[in-house]
């Protein structure tokens, strides 16, 4: 594992765990120790966790306390009780204010999960929080952590349907965090049939997509560049913007493939003929194919073999015959990033150490100042996106404008040359309008100076996530929210999770009216901007 430590190729350093529902029964206000009862597995699968070198958290509200139900000295021996039966737990994090109270601590907010992460002496989105309601996962969001959603019987459908991931039971939770750490791990030698002699002078890397595809195969292509000489990308028009933004990229090849493209030209033999030829003057030693779970990789990989590749890697699964030497294989709801990684790992590539698997740009491919003047503290409003079914209506987004200008913010709205007309509607409530004024690059410095983005399921998501800014993401859920939400990044999710168009991956919406973003309510919207915008605020109270 070229130029890697264990810190570099780790996900997580810390699991948070609710209490009541998700460690032990959940006993209304209890404050009496005889009452605690550990849920079924719960032990054994901390204990898992320990084994692994994660640090437990417990993060729990406690209002029973705002409401005199208990007293403090009974909850510390509830929690003794608790550590007692369940291993001691490295931090509890409380809040003990009531509902009305306005703090930061109180999940949905993300004050325990980031008390917590202080506590243990990391960052929010190295963490899991494993909770048994919809609140446990919003907080975690909040915080930018990976949150694991295990339901019990007062979970409601619409938790389960928003929830990035979901367990059966805790032991499952445990069984996904794990899994999702080895996956990302490369080995010091790679699976049995890929190995290379020495250091790889020069690797292909394939992400023929658009610009937000690119965007979260970042961290897998900066593995292979900790263990190769140099790397070629291979992208398409769609996503040449983004790759030219990637650290690690020395070269970029762009091409457009009529199996990924989705208005594809028809398949010529001749523009074939000359990829081939192309790919033969890169004189690769090996090969990567980063695709989408529903893309496949095989088509290239066959012109990789034509032009005369040695080594070629990809996720497949689809019998590849001998297209491929190394054919591996990825569990359903895998966030994309982590798929990609899982794919560098495999083949013996990690990350520098260092270096953390989050999206990056590279800075000097940024300018030094938004080439617009901007006002101070400002809210980004970004009502297009590359699909249609994914984009908020233009009505909607202006109504969102209109509702955070009236909450004080200011307002920029940002857009692509095609999406002037948009931007123009939906900032005449209010907003500052850039549409059509920025590349990719003046986004990602307009975006970098945001509190805060609303932002589709598109590729400014993920530019947002690159440069570390909050997301309010209005996720149509015609594609998994686990595996596409903005990535360790503080993230709000608003939209109707369970919508007829549900996985689908439908580009044009399939029900009338839009209803899963056009009934978004720009007061939820206002909320989550606020809660996200007050990410700095002062530490949750309650630390034990």
């Amino acid at each position: 594992m070229t130029g890697c430590d264990a810190a570099s190729a780790r996900l997580f350093d810390a699991v948070l765990l609710d209490r009541d529902g998700t460690l032990i029964e959940d006993v209304p206000y209890n404050g009496d120790p005889d009452k605690v009862r550990p849920m079924p597995g719960a032990r054994a699968a901390l204990d898992r966790l320990r084994a692994a070198g994660l640090r437990l958290g417990v993060v729990t509200n406690q209002s029973g306390l705002a409401r005199g139900l208990f007293t403090a000295a009974d909850m510390n021996a509830v929690h003794a009780r608790v550590d007692a039966l369940l291993g001691p737990f490295d931090t509890w994090q409380v809040c003990p204010h009531g509902e009305e109270a306005d703090c930061r601590c109180r999940k949905p907010a993300p004050g325990l999960v980031e008390a917590a992460a202080r506590a243990l002496g990391t960052d929010p989105s190295r963490c899991a929080v494993i909770g048994d309601i919809g609140r446990d996962v919003v907080a975690a969001a909040a915080a930018g952590a990976a949150g694991i959603l295990v339901p019990t019987a007062v979970t409601r459908p619409e938790e389960i349907d928003a929830a990035p991931a979901v367990a059966v039971d805790l032991a499952d939770a445990v069984d996904q965090v794990l899994r999702r750490q080895a996956l990302v791990r490369a080995e010091l030698t790679p699976q049995p049939g890929h190995e290379v002699h020495g250091r790889p002078r020069t690797v292909l890397v394939a992400r023929s997509d658009s610009a937000g595809d690119v965007l979260v195969t970042g961290p897998a292509i900066r593995a292979v560049a900790a263990g190769a000489d140099r790397v070629v990308l291979l992208c398409g028009p769609r996503g040449r913007a983004a790759a030219g933004l990637l650290p690690g990229v020395d070269e970029l090849i762009e091409w457009p493939l009529p199996w990924i493209d989705p208005s594809p030209a028809p398949v010529a033999a001749e523009p074939m003929r000359e990829l081939i030829a192309r790919l033969a003057t890169v004189g690769a030693d090996q090969a990567l194919i980063f695709t989408s779970f529903h893309q496949s990789p095989l088509p290239l990989a066959l012109l990789l073999r034509m032009a005369g590749v040695p080594q070629v890697a990809a996720i497949s699964d689809d019998y590849p015959g001998s297209l491929l030497d190394l054919r591996h294989r990825v569990p359903a709801g895998i966030p994309e990033v982590e798929r990609a990684l899982s794919l560098a790992a495999a083949a013996g590539f990690g990350l520098s150490v260092g270096d953390q698997p989050t999206l990056r740009l590279n800075a000097d491919a940024l300018p030094a100042h938004p080439p617009v003047a901007l006002p101070a503290g400002y809210v980004v409003v970004h009502p297009g996106a590359s699909v249609p079914a994914r984009a908020c209506p233009p009505q909607r987004c202006a109504d969102i404008v209109s509702a955070l200008v009236r909450a004080g913010h200011r307002v920029v709205v940002t857009g692509g040359p095609d999406e002037r007309e948009l931007t123009a509607e939906v900032a005449a409530a209010g907003g500052v309008d850039v549409g059509g004024r920025t590349s990719l690059a003046d986004l990602a410095s307009v975006l970098a100076r945001a509190d805060c983005v609303v932002v589709g399921n598109t590729g400014p998501a993920h530019l947002a996530a690159a440069v570390g800014t909050p997301v309010v993401s209005l996720f149509a859920p015609t594609v998994p929210f686990g595996r596409w939400a903005p990535y360790r990044v503080p993230l709000v999710r608003a939209g109707d999770a369970g919508a007829a168009c549900r996985d689908t991956r439908a580009s044009v919406c399939p029900v009338a009216g839009h209803p899963c973003l056009a009934d978004v309510d720009p007061a939820e919207v206002v909320a989550a901007v606020r809660l996200l915008a007050a990410r700095a605020a002062r530490p949750a109270e309650g630390q034990r």
